[in-house]
């Protein structure tokens, strides 16, 4: 299905623009909430000291297995069920999820629904980003893309906000109901007009996850796409994540909070991932964006380094900075999905952020090991060095897929 010959940019504004931001909202409400509510949901089921920290990483890494496994069941069912109905029944499970982790009496349920939670938050944005990009025009997908993700990752100033405000448990509770409603609008959004024109294909293999590494150039792509928002996830889960521990590192004349810090990150990426968006259209690439926010998360993470003993309104000053630098996040799942074929579209643009997110277990297991070695900023520079270069070299092997057709297939064995 061709594509309308002109568009004007105030037409990203459709419905399936708006679900698909508004469940990743809700999405990384739900991401982000769990970090926040750690503490005094353990504590109320009756743990305390190092049993805050000890279960607090075994909840989180469920959660992650569970994003990491639920990256390859949605984007496998999007190329053949529909972009559509994943996303929906994706916004249901982590939904559900949340309402009844506001209602959990013991940790082993509490880590089932943070598996299940996981599996759900998994598939939202790639079967949105994907939807955008198929549904709207050329030239204008990419504020489409902007506009998702810079609706979505506002979620997570909601989530600190509602956590500060309400018990731990009805801000689960809200965060479910926030998807619930989300739902309603299910039965106005029409389904791309690529993915149907491609179900009327019956000779065409779709959503094979194995597919990916069959061919060299295939899975090159794959790995580069994956390899280029490493970067982002450095900042999130080291610089951001042990702010308390650098700040006192660094002699800040005041207690540093992580919540805070995490919020004050976020508030950036909003930013960063609208002007990321803009310029790409104004400059028609993404590839120099890519290039230009990857130099301006090394300034940043210079500029963290050597801040000193500064207060602790500089200190977040820097972690706003941070996330203002990282907000290439729309544009890097824009261009894996722009890399491949309709039959392996949604494969890939859900697998690839959650492959990232889940860099983050062998991220900070090679910090810790250099923290013993190198200290903790030694550690954390040879980390972010090393993502950061992989990132260039992976971004220079990338396609510039600014104005590429989208409506063509991938040849699968």
């Amino acid at each position: 299905m061709k594509q309308h010959e002109n568009a004007h940019p105030m037409h990203i504004f459709t419905l399936p623009v708006i679900v698909a931001a508004l469940g990743y909202f809700v999405d990384i409400y739900d991401l982000v909430l769990f970090s926040i509510v750690r503490v005094p949901s353990l504590k109320a089921l009756g743990l305390s000291g190092q049993e805050l920290t000890d279960y607090g990483v075994y909840l989180l890494n469920m959660q992650m297995a569970g994003m990491l496994l639920g990256g390859i069941l949605w984007g496998v069912l999007g190329d053949r069920q529909g972009r559509l109905r994943i996303m929906f029944a994706s916004i249901f499970l982590y939904s559900i999820a949340n309402l009844a982790n506001g209602l959990v009496t013991s940790l082993p349920t509490y880590a089932a629904l943070r598996f299940i939670a996981g599996v759900g938050l998994a598939g939202e944005l790639g079967a949105g980003i994907t939807l955008v990009a198929e549904v709207l025009h050329t030239s204008i997908r990419g504020y489409g893309t902007m506009l998702v993700a810079t609706v979505g990752v506002s979620g997570a100033i909601l989530a600190n906000l509602v956590a500060h405000a309400f018990d731990w448990q009805y801000a689960f509770i809200i965060g479910g109901c926030l998807g619930l409603l989300l739902l309603i609008t299910r039965i106005r959004v029409a389904e791309s007009g690529m993915f149907q024109a491609m179900q009327a294909q019956t000779t065409v293999s779709k959503g094979s996850f194995f597919a990916l590494f069959s061919d060299w150039q295939r899975c090159r792509r794959y790995f580069n796409s994956i390899i280029i928002g490493i970067p982002i996830w450095f900042v999130v889960a080291i610089l951001i994540t042990f702010a308390p521990e650098f700040a006192k590192e660094f002699g800040t004349t005041g207690p540093v909070s992580a919540g805070n810090g995490v919020m004050f990150c976020y508030l950036g990426l909003v930013f960063g991932d609208l002007a990321s968006g803009l310029l790409s259209q104004a400059l028609k690439s993404r590839k120099k964006v890519v290039a230009l926010f990857m130099l301006l998360t090394l300034a940043a993470i210079t500029l963290y380094f050597l801040q000193g003993s500064r207060s602790p309104a500089f200190f977040y000053g820097v972690c706003l900075a941070l996330g203002f630098a990282s907000g290439y996040w729309a544009i890097f799942v824009t261009i894996a999905a722009e890399q491949f074929g309709t039959n392996l579209r949604a494969t890939v643009a859900t697998t690839v952020p959650n492959f990232v997110r889940g860099m983050v277990v062998p991220i900070t297991l090679l910090f810790q090991f250099l923290r013993q070695h190198l200290g903790l900023t030694g550690g954390a520079l040879l980390v972010g060095a090393i993502c950061t270069l992989a990132a260039f070299i992976a971004l220079f092997f990338l396609e510039e897929t600014f104005n590429k057709d989208l409506d063509y297939y991938e040849e699968l064995p």
